[in-house]
Protein backbone atom coordinates (compact mmCIF):
# COMPACT_ATOMS: atom_id res chain seq x y z
CA UNK A 1 0.00 0.00 0.00
CA UNK A 2 1.44 3.89 -1.50
CA UNK A 3 2.14 6.23 1.20
CA UNK A 4 -0.45 8.36 -1.39
CA UNK A 5 -3.87 6.78 -0.06
CA UNK A 6 -2.67 8.25 3.54
CA UNK A 7 -1.39 4.87 4.83
CA UNK A 8 1.58 4.56 7.25
CA UNK A 9 4.77 2.55 5.58
CA UNK A 10 5.41 -0.20 7.73
CA UNK A 11 8.62 1.68 8.92
CA UNK A 12 6.64 4.51 10.28
CA UNK A 13 4.78 1.92 12.26
CA UNK A 14 7.79 0.39 13.34
CA UNK A 15 9.52 4.15 14.46
CA UNK A 16 6.03 4.95 15.88
CA UNK A 17 6.09 1.67 17.63
CA UNK A 18 10.09 2.41 19.33
CA UNK A 19 9.29 5.71 20.16
CA UNK A 20 6.00 4.38 22.59
CA UNK A 21 7.69 1.65 23.99
CA UNK A 22 10.62 4.13 24.90
CA UNK A 23 8.00 6.13 26.53
CA UNK A 24 7.04 3.49 28.77
CA UNK A 25 10.33 2.22 29.75
CA UNK A 26 11.32 5.55 30.48
CA UNK A 27 8.17 5.98 32.77
CA UNK A 28 9.23 2.98 34.24
CA UNK A 29 12.52 3.88 35.20
CA UNK A 30 11.57 7.18 36.36
CA UNK A 31 8.59 5.63 38.76
CA UNK A 32 11.31 3.07 40.16
CA UNK A 33 14.01 5.64 40.93
CA UNK A 34 11.40 7.67 42.47
CA UNK A 35 9.72 4.75 44.21
CA UNK A 36 13.05 3.47 45.35
CA UNK A 37 13.71 7.01 46.96
CA UNK A 38 10.45 6.33 48.67
CA UNK A 39 11.25 2.85 49.47
CA UNK A 40 12.48 3.33 52.83
CA UNK A 41 9.41 5.50 54.17
CA UNK A 42 6.97 3.30 52.42
CA UNK A 43 8.04 0.20 54.54
CA UNK A 44 8.09 2.25 57.62
CA UNK A 45 4.68 3.14 57.03
CA UNK A 46 3.70 -0.68 56.37
CA UNK A 47 5.32 -1.83 59.70
CA UNK A 48 3.71 0.70 61.42
CA UNK A 49 0.56 -0.69 60.24
CA UNK A 50 1.30 -4.04 62.25
CA UNK A 51 2.68 -3.12 65.30
CA UNK A 52 -0.04 -0.81 66.00
CA UNK A 53 -1.50 -4.22 66.84
CA UNK A 54 1.64 -6.08 68.83
CA UNK A 55 3.53 -7.45 66.12
CA UNK A 56 7.82 -7.12 66.28
CA UNK A 57 9.70 -7.40 62.84
CA UNK A 58 13.03 -8.97 62.02
CA UNK A 59 15.32 -9.45 58.95
CA UNK A 60 16.59 -12.80 58.95
CA UNK A 61 19.52 -12.07 56.46
CA UNK A 62 21.54 -9.05 55.78
CA UNK A 63 20.20 -7.83 51.98
CA UNK A 64 16.60 -9.11 52.88
CA UNK A 65 15.22 -5.08 54.26
CA UNK A 66 17.33 -4.25 50.41
CA UNK A 67 15.02 -6.52 49.15
CA UNK A 68 11.64 -5.15 50.03
CA UNK A 69 12.57 -1.81 49.14
CA UNK A 70 13.10 -2.76 45.69
CA UNK A 71 9.75 -4.75 45.48
CA UNK A 72 7.96 -1.95 46.72
CA UNK A 73 10.12 0.16 43.96
CA UNK A 74 9.12 -2.05 41.49
CA UNK A 75 5.43 -2.58 42.72
CA UNK A 76 4.84 1.22 42.67
CA UNK A 77 6.69 1.50 39.20
CA UNK A 78 4.64 -1.08 37.92
CA UNK A 79 0.95 0.70 39.03
CA UNK A 80 2.34 3.86 37.70
CA UNK A 81 3.54 2.53 34.48
CA UNK A 82 -0.01 0.63 33.82
CA UNK A 83 -2.27 3.31 32.98
CA UNK A 84 1.00 4.57 30.58
CA UNK A 85 1.00 2.05 28.63
CA UNK A 86 -2.46 0.78 28.12
CA UNK A 87 -2.86 4.75 27.04
CA UNK A 88 0.08 4.26 24.63
CA UNK A 89 -1.16 0.92 23.39
CA UNK A 90 -4.45 3.33 22.62
CA UNK A 91 -3.07 5.57 20.48
CA UNK A 92 -0.90 3.48 18.66
CA UNK A 93 -3.93 1.25 17.55
CA UNK A 94 -6.53 3.91 17.83
CA UNK A 95 -6.11 5.00 13.96
CA UNK A 96 -7.33 1.15 12.88
CA UNK A 97 -10.50 0.82 16.03
CA UNK A 98 -13.89 2.28 15.30
CA UNK A 99 -15.30 5.17 17.74
CA UNK A 100 -17.09 2.43 19.89
CA UNK A 101 -14.18 0.53 20.70
CA UNK A 102 -12.17 4.14 21.12
CA UNK A 103 -14.77 4.55 23.96
CA UNK A 104 -14.28 0.97 25.76
CA UNK A 105 -10.91 1.46 25.60
CA UNK A 106 -10.95 4.51 27.07
CA UNK A 107 -13.28 3.55 29.22
CA UNK A 108 -11.06 0.84 30.45
CA UNK A 109 -8.45 2.92 31.05
CA UNK A 110 -9.82 5.41 32.96
CA UNK A 111 -12.22 3.70 35.40
CA UNK A 112 -9.96 0.88 35.73
CA UNK A 113 -7.57 2.62 37.05
CA UNK A 114 -10.08 4.23 39.42
CA UNK A 115 -11.55 1.07 40.66
CA UNK A 116 -7.80 -0.68 40.93
CA UNK A 117 -6.91 2.55 43.32
CA UNK A 118 -10.16 2.26 45.18
CA UNK A 119 -9.58 -1.37 45.97
CA UNK A 120 -5.77 -0.66 47.15
CA UNK A 121 -7.37 2.01 49.12
CA UNK A 122 -10.42 -0.59 50.99
CA UNK A 123 -7.73 -3.38 51.11
CA UNK A 124 -5.54 -1.12 53.60
CA UNK A 125 -8.05 1.17 55.27
CA UNK A 126 -10.25 -2.18 56.09
CA UNK A 127 -9.86 -5.94 55.35
CA UNK A 128 -5.61 -5.45 56.18
CA UNK A 129 -6.35 -3.79 59.94
CA UNK A 130 -9.02 -6.52 60.22
CA UNK A 131 -7.10 -9.13 59.01
CA UNK A 132 -3.83 -8.28 61.26
CA UNK A 133 -5.84 -7.34 64.51
CA UNK A 134 -7.87 -11.18 64.01
CA UNK A 135 -4.39 -13.13 63.08
CA UNK A 136 -2.49 -11.16 66.04
CA UNK A 137 -5.35 -12.18 68.17
CA UNK A 138 -4.79 -15.79 67.82
CA UNK A 139 -2.03 -15.82 69.42
CA UNK A 140 -2.59 -13.87 72.37
CA UNK A 141 -2.78 -15.57 75.69
CA UNK A 142 -0.26 -18.36 74.27
CA UNK A 143 2.62 -17.10 75.14
CA UNK A 144 4.06 -16.59 71.62
CA UNK A 145 5.18 -13.39 70.75
CA UNK A 146 4.71 -12.79 66.87
CA UNK A 147 8.29 -11.72 65.29
CA UNK A 148 7.45 -11.45 61.64
CA UNK A 149 9.99 -11.83 59.08
CA UNK A 150 9.95 -8.59 57.41
CA UNK A 151 10.17 -9.56 54.13
CA UNK A 152 7.03 -12.44 54.49
CA UNK A 153 4.81 -9.46 56.31
CA UNK A 154 5.63 -6.61 53.05
CA UNK A 155 4.73 -9.76 50.82
CA UNK A 156 1.54 -10.60 52.54
CA UNK A 157 0.68 -7.22 52.49
CA UNK A 158 1.66 -6.21 48.70
CA UNK A 159 -0.05 -9.84 47.27
CA UNK A 160 -3.79 -8.84 49.52
CA UNK A 161 -3.38 -4.90 47.79
CA UNK A 162 -2.74 -6.20 44.18
CA UNK A 163 -5.76 -9.16 45.26
CA UNK A 164 -8.26 -6.55 45.35
CA UNK A 165 -6.78 -4.46 43.16
CA UNK A 166 -7.74 -6.99 40.60
CA UNK A 167 -10.87 -7.72 42.13
CA UNK A 168 -11.98 -4.23 42.06
CA UNK A 169 -11.55 -4.46 38.29
CA UNK A 170 -15.12 -7.02 38.23
CA UNK A 171 -17.32 -4.21 37.49
CA UNK A 172 -15.29 -2.66 34.68
CA UNK A 173 -14.56 -5.84 32.78
CA UNK A 174 -18.30 -6.99 33.40
CA UNK A 175 -19.67 -3.56 31.63
CA UNK A 176 -17.26 -4.11 28.69
CA UNK A 177 -18.23 -7.90 28.31
CA UNK A 178 -21.83 -7.28 28.21
CA UNK A 179 -21.41 -3.97 25.90
CA UNK A 180 -19.54 -6.68 22.97
CA UNK A 181 -22.05 -9.06 23.63
CA UNK A 182 -19.58 -11.59 24.86
CA UNK A 183 -21.60 -12.35 28.09
CA UNK A 184 -25.32 -11.26 28.67
CA UNK A 185 -27.06 -9.73 31.50
CA UNK A 186 -29.63 -12.57 32.22
CA UNK A 187 -26.31 -14.87 32.58
CA UNK A 188 -25.40 -13.64 35.00
CA UNK A 189 -28.44 -13.10 37.07
CA UNK A 190 -29.05 -17.04 36.06
CA UNK A 191 -26.06 -18.40 37.48
CA UNK A 192 -25.76 -16.13 40.36
CA UNK A 193 -25.75 -19.11 42.91
CA UNK A 194 -23.06 -20.92 40.76
CA UNK A 195 -20.99 -17.60 41.05
CA UNK A 196 -21.41 -17.22 44.70
CA UNK A 197 -20.45 -20.86 45.72
CA UNK A 198 -16.97 -20.16 42.66
CA UNK A 199 -16.38 -16.54 44.58
CA UNK A 200 -16.36 -18.52 47.89
CA UNK A 201 -14.16 -21.26 46.08
CA UNK A 202 -11.82 -18.35 44.55
CA UNK A 203 -11.36 -16.61 48.10
CA UNK A 204 -10.38 -19.50 49.92
CA UNK A 205 -7.62 -20.10 47.00
CA UNK A 206 -5.97 -16.89 47.23
CA UNK A 207 -6.07 -15.71 51.01
CA UNK A 208 -4.56 -17.46 54.38
CA UNK A 209 -5.99 -20.44 55.51
CA UNK A 210 -8.50 -18.90 57.79
CA UNK A 211 -12.17 -18.84 57.29
CA UNK A 212 -12.08 -15.12 58.24
CA UNK A 213 -10.00 -13.63 55.73
CA UNK A 214 -11.42 -15.96 52.98
CA UNK A 215 -14.70 -14.26 54.15
CA UNK A 216 -12.91 -10.46 54.08
CA UNK A 217 -12.33 -11.56 50.56
CA UNK A 218 -16.07 -12.93 49.55
CA UNK A 219 -17.75 -10.43 50.87
CA UNK A 220 -16.62 -7.28 48.72
CA UNK A 221 -16.39 -10.13 45.40
CA UNK A 222 -20.14 -10.94 46.07
CA UNK A 223 -20.95 -7.03 46.64
CA UNK A 224 -18.79 -6.62 43.53
CA UNK A 225 -20.52 -8.86 41.47
CA UNK A 226 -23.47 -7.42 42.04
CA UNK A 227 -22.73 -3.97 41.65
CA UNK A 228 -21.92 -5.45 37.84
CA UNK A 229 -25.43 -6.41 37.28
CA UNK A 230 -26.34 -3.26 38.07
CA UNK A 231 -24.13 -1.30 35.75
CA UNK A 232 -24.52 -3.85 33.12
CA UNK A 233 -27.97 -3.05 33.48
CA UNK A 234 -27.76 0.84 33.43
CA UNK A 235 -25.72 0.37 30.54
CA UNK A 236 -27.68 -1.68 28.50
CA UNK A 237 -30.62 1.02 29.03
CA UNK A 238 -28.68 4.26 28.35
CA UNK A 239 -27.47 1.81 25.17
CA UNK A 240 -30.82 1.32 24.21
CA UNK A 241 -32.55 5.03 25.08
CA UNK A 242 -29.94 5.83 22.83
Amino acid sequence: MSQSDGAMPLSGHLKELRTRLLICLAVLLAAAVFGLSRAEGIVQQLLKMGEVYGYSFVYISPQELLLEYFSVAFVFAFCVTLPVLLYEIYAFAGPGLSDKEKRYFLFAILFGTLFAAIGVLFAGRIVLPFMLHFLIGIGSGSGITATISVQNYVSFLLTVFIIFALIFELPVVSVLLTQLGIIRIEWMKRFRRIVIVLIFVVAALITPPDITSQIMVAIPMLVLYELSIFLCTLAAKMKKQK
